[in-house]
């Protein structure tokens, strides 16, 4: 089970964390992901760490403004987001994927999901 929250409302050029919690079982593989969609439009890749070496990745939108790090003995991901910008507007999903190690990350290759967390950047 996967657990996301941390959203809410702020100005741009602010800053949120959002935060991710594994519960019911022990993460220590796979990679976990963070994901975002706004209205009307497709769920998309914005960062991804992976469990055992945390090796980090990133949408090009989001280089050099967000950073995801994750706790192992906490079961938590994070991602810290600063310098927002009104389209960083959305819904954040944390998402989780085994077995595949590509540095690719389509929606499809994560099959666990956070219930989401809303985002919103006022201009």
């Amino acid at each position: 089970q996967l657990q996301a929250f941390g959203g809410g409302l702020v100005q741009a050029g602010g800053s949120l964390r959002l935060s991710c919690a594994a519960t019911g079982r022990t993460l220590s593989s796979g990679t976990m992901g963070w994901f975002r969609q706004a209205p009307g439009k497709e769920r998309d890749f914005v960062a991804a760490i992976t469990w055992s070496s945390g090796t980090s990745y990133y949408a090009d939108s989001v280089k050099g403004r967000f950073t995801i790090s994750r706790d192992n003995a906490k079961q938590t991901v994070s991602l810290q987001m600063n310098s927002l910008k009104p389209e960083d507007t959305a819904v954040y999903y944390c998402a989780r994927r085994i077995l595949i190690t590509s540095t690719h990350f389509p929606v499809s290759d994560f099959a666990s999901w956070g219930q989401g967390t809303k985002v919103t950047v006022s201009s």
